[in-house]
Parts: C-alpha cells; structure tokens; sequence
C-alpha cells in the first residue's frame, strides 16, 4: 500500500486544529476522513475502516477512551491519542485502553509525521511471520497476533508484539534500550525511554506470573532489556492459534 493510499481518521472537537492536521496529513499524501465527536469517530472508523486513528480525549459527547475501547474491541487498528493531558496516568490509561501511542499538545508536525509513519509500519507488519513464545501457560503467537492464557485470550497491542518480536529474535541476549526504540518507534524516538518502559510494564503486567518480579522479561539496568528464564518456550514456527483476539494495549514497569 503507498502512502497516497493511507486512510487516517481525525477524532477531534476543535475546527482549527482539524483543519491543521487535515492540511499536514493532506500535503503528505494522505486521505483525511474527519469526526468532531465520539459517536461520529466511532461510526466513520466503522464505515470507512481507516488505516490509522488520530484521537482526542477531550472529545464533546463522551471521553475519547471510551471512543478507543470502542473500536479496540472489533479492530487492531493502529490508534494515536493527541491530547493536551500531560498526566502520566493519563497516557497509561489511553495505552491500557487500547491506544498504541501518545502525543501531548503542544507538538511539532515532524514528530506527529514520524508517529504516524511509524503506527502505519507496524499495521503493515501485522501479518508478518513470528515465531510462538510461551510464558509458563501462556501462549503467544506472533504471526497470527494472538495470546492466549489459562483464562482465554490476552489482549496485546501491535507495539507490544513488535517488542516481543524483537526480543524473541534475540532471545537469552540483552537489547538495547535504544535498539528497542529504534526497531519499534523509528530512528526519531531514541530517546523516549518513558515510552518503553510503559510498554515493557504493560507487558509483564499481562505475561508475567509476579509482574513486580518478573521471570521472563528482565531488565538489564542501564542498558535494556533480556528475553530468558528457565520456562521460556522454545522458539516454535508452528501454526496459528485458534481463537480471535483483539490487539489491545500497555502500561509500564
């Protein structure tokens, strides 16, 4: 799919700031479809299936969370909150909802492109081939996104599996905090170590049988993070699961 051919749906209350990012994403190719409320996002996402969400949180109808969990529940879509909140529980409750990146307002247009060609790689790689971790009973299957547990499915986001990913084909090896950054978010977020901490929480939160101690994700400190543990799963090239699971979402260390 070529840039021109991106569809990016904007969720957001304010006319000048549409018309802002209606003219950027517009000069780089993109389609525009536009919603000045929850409802009216949450029925063009529907309609229109776009490629990648751009959303508020203070939207006039209904907080933009409930919008993202919305759409998390049928759709992987790739989903990035802009929103002048600065909170840092703020952004943890917009990853755990389902959203998969974060912008606060003020922000410059070259990092909004860079997240948003970043969001869109990821979406494209969702149907990439993975291998299948298993974290004690839980069961992860890259190539087809799908994690199940003892309980049913588990809900990861499209980063939380590009890191899996990564640290998989590095398995029992330390990565880099920056190799993360680089190979998940771009060349652009090198230094956003926040972000990867909230993602690696998120994670063991999910995966780890005692996420304060964790077993299999370790951080090595000062430099990054290992993929290991005496039960980690052999690296298997196996079959997808069975059984859908929607691509939902993070919170950190």
């Amino acid at each position: 799919m070529t840039q021109s051919t991106h569809q990016i749906l904007i969720i957001e209350d304010e006319p000048a700031f549409r018309n802002v990012l209606r003219v950027l994403l517009g000069v780089q190719g993109y389609k525009v479809i536009e919603a000045e409320t929850g409802a009216r996002g949450a029925m063009e996402a529907r309609n229109h299936k776009p490629d990648l969400l751009l959303v508020d949180l203070g939207l006039p109808d209904r907080d933009g969370l409930m919008v993202i969990r919305d759409v998390r529940s049928w759709s992987p879509v790739p989903i990035i909150v802009l929103s002048a909140r600065t909170m840092e529980e703020q952004k943890i409750l917009a990853l755990d909802a389902g959203a998969d990146d974060y912008i606060t307002k003020p922000f410059s247009a070259p990092d909004l492109l860079a997240r948003v060609r970043a969001a869109l790689r990821r979406g494209a790689c969702g149907a990439q081939q993975g291998p299948i971790l298993r974290f004690g009973p839980i069961r992860v299957d890259l190539a087809a996104r799908r994690t199940r547990g003892p309980n049913g499915d588990i809900h990861l986001t499209p980063v939380e599996y590009q890191l899996l990913e990564c640290l998989a084909r590095n398995a029992g090896m330390v990565v880099r905090q920056n190799q993360l950054l680089r190979e998940v978010w771009g060349p652009g977020r090198t230094d956003d170590a926040r972000s990867l901490r909230v993602f690696i929480r998120s994670l063991r939160t999910k995966l780890e049988p005692d996420a304060p101690r964790p077993r299999y994700l370790l951080t090595e400190t000062g430099v990054g993070y290992r993929l290991c543990g005496s039960e980690f799963t052999e690296l298997e090239a196996g079959p997808a699961m069975s059984g859908s699971a929607q691509e939902t979402l993070q919170s950190p260390p």
